[in-house]
């Protein structure tokens, strides 16, 4: 992976390097096509990028653009998201289905433009179709602009972890499945570290992922979450992690035993080499508090220092339980922006918008000519503001632009539509939610505060909340309903993380603040994948500023058909 010629089948373009006023531009060839990997003493045949689980780095520096051309031989319509890009003025690229496109067909190719502003760190790129970014996925690292450096000493060597989920059949069967009765999909078989499961798997003895390092030195970890439904810890036996870094934006560096880390999320953690030499376990399991079902195994890589060592067994690192809430909470509180000259912290302070927004588990009605298997007999739901999002054959972006009526409305609301104990007993509440596809509008250079409630409906959970085209400021989190007039005091305004992605506790909320300046259509979704197949998902449509630099660019020359237009 990285800067280096891909080889499926032919030759493809390198990562030609060209230098401009604004940064290099790089250009990569992602070829989608079904390949046969082994896991679990099983074979199957999944859908990857050049052959490869998980897919291949992209690696360039601050304020670069990257050309990927996208070449989809599979068998089904697949899209590409660049995970935290923010893409200004550029949503023709970002990718998520039926939301600024629609599907590449197979047999055909789309070239993305990925536009890279205040970005520096770790992101990533996966699938935006259902549940196919399961095994389309990869890390896009984003060193800093030449002539600048690291806010820490530089490591010795850096490293890319990725975390998946593994299936033994297809996944999407599974989610076809699951949507076809209205029930809950069945959980992952694995989960895996640079598409290993571990040697606590039968047949993974011989391909579990090493770690080799140098005793003394420090190595820069880059750890991706690309999960399907789990929040994770990630911990490495008797070596401490030093995060520095989330969401490509730099943090106060903070010294834990473990990390929380959800999907959608990335980290950088410095590790430094400081033990006997040996073997030690990487592991990561869920975090997983509600009683809906989860994956619950475990799974590992080893950190192996080298040269000769005589010790044979390999140590374990103590993991929180599965549904340790307050072990969560504490990881996520610790969290604190750098906020330095070089890396200052804007956060909007002058608030014209306030949106609050419940996320609620919910069920839809079942057909009378059919059997469901979702809860109380009906269709599993989920909702933003009791509205479960559904999509259109003409994706919103194009609708927007384009002026075509009946695709969508403007009218989400700025507050549920009903008030109750939230996070208490909801006995007499209904847990019915309503389809629709109402999305939120905002006038440029808005300051917005937007309050994430979880509710206690049907299943009360976590949700990793992501919107794209933005980074936002996480001011707040706690237990409990928000409370408008205490909460907003203990808000920190000072250096509150900088993140694209969320973990909205369990029956608690968490406001986050930003700057409508980037203009054009931009998703909001749980990075829950059964939860956004459910309908926790909206929209953000960011209006046109009053000159040319404040606007959304044109349409490509092409963008992927969609069945009508």
């Amino acid at each position: 992976m990285g800067l280096i010629s891909l080889f499926v089948g032919y030759f493809f373009l390198s990562s030609l390097i060209f230098g401009t006023a604004m940064g290099a531009v790089h250009y990569y060839d992602f070829v989608l096509k079904e390949t046969n990997f082994t896991r679990l003493c099983s074979t199957k045949s999944m859908l990857t990028v050049n052959d490869s689980f998980p897919g291949p780095e992209i690696r360039v520096r601050k304020g670069d653009t990257v050309f990927v051309n996208v070449h989809n031989r599979g068998t089904y319509g697949v899209t590409i998201h660049w995970h935290g890009v923010k893409q200004p003025r550029n949503p023709w690229s970002d990718g998520p289905e039926n939301i600024t496109q629609c599907p590449i067909p197979a047999g055909t190719s789309f070239t993305q433009e990925i536009a890279l502003s205040t970005e520096e760190g770790t992101l990533w790129w996966h699938a935006h179709s259902d549940w196919s970014r399961a095994t389309v996925h990869g890390a896009i690292i984003i060193h800093p602009a030449k002539g600048t450096r690291y806010p820490f000493p530089k490591p010795y060597e850096e490293k890319t972890i990725v975390l998946a989920s593994w299936y033994k059949g297809d996944v999407m069967k599974v989610i076809k499945t699951a949507v076809a009765t209205g029930g809950e999909p069945n959980s992952s078989d694995a989960f895996t570290i640079n598409g290993q499961p571990g040697d606590l798997y039968a047949c993974s003895n011989e391909t579990t992922y090493r770690l080799h390092v140098r005793r003394g030195k420090t190595y820069l970890l880059r750890i991706v979450n690309a999960v399907l439904n789990e929040e994770m810890f990630f911990g490495i036996a008797k070596h401490n992690l030093t995060v520095v870094g989330q969401d490509a934006a730099y943090t106060k560096p903070n010294t834990v035993e473990y990390i929380t880390i959800t999907p959608g999320q990335t980290m950088d953690v410095l590790v430094t080499a400081n033990q006997h030499a040996g073997k030690y376990y990487i592991a990561s399991s869920a975090f997983a508090e509600s009683g809906v079902p989860f994956d619950n195994t475990t799974t590992t890589a080893i950190l192996q220092y080298k040269g000769k060592h005589t010790n044979s067994s390999i140590r374990f690192p103590t993991l929180p339980a599965y549904n340790d809430t307050d072990a969560a909470a504490r990881f996520f509180a610790s969290v604190k922006a750098l906020a330095s000259k070089e890396h200052p912290v804007y956060v909007p302070k002058k608030i014209n918008r306030r949106i609050y927004m419940t996320a609620s588990i919910n069920t839809l009605p079942c057909p009378s000519n059919k059997t469901c298997t979702g809860y109380q007999g009906g269709i599993q739901a989920s909702s933003l503001n009791n509205i479960s999002f559904t999509t259109a054959s003409v994706d919103i972006l194009q609708a927007y632009y384009r002026n075509i009526n009946g695709i969508f409305s403007t009218d989400f609301p700025d507050r549920p539509p009903v008030y109750f104990n939230f996070t208490g007993n909801v006995e007499n509440v209904t847990w019915f939610t309503r389809p629709g596809r109402r999305v939120i509008l905002l006038n440029y250079g808005e300051e917005v505060e937007l309050v994430y409630q979880g509710t206690n409906l049907v299943a009360a959970e976590n949700h990793p909340m992501h919107l794209h085209g933005f980074s936002f400021y996480l001011v707040g989190m706690n237990k409990g309903n928000f409370d408008v007039t205490k909460d907003p005091l203990r808000y920190n305004l000072v250096d509150p993380p900088e993140v694209n992605t969320i973990g909205l506790p369990m029956n608690g909320w968490a406001a986050v603040r930003f700057t409508a300046d980037n203009p054009g259509v931009w998703f909001m979704h749980c990075h829950l994948e059964r939860h956004t197949t459910w309908g926790m998902s909206s929209v953000v449509i960011v209006k046109n500023g009053g000159t040319k630099k404040t606007s959304m660019r044109p349409p490509p020359s092409y963008m992927p058909p969609c069945s009508t237009s």
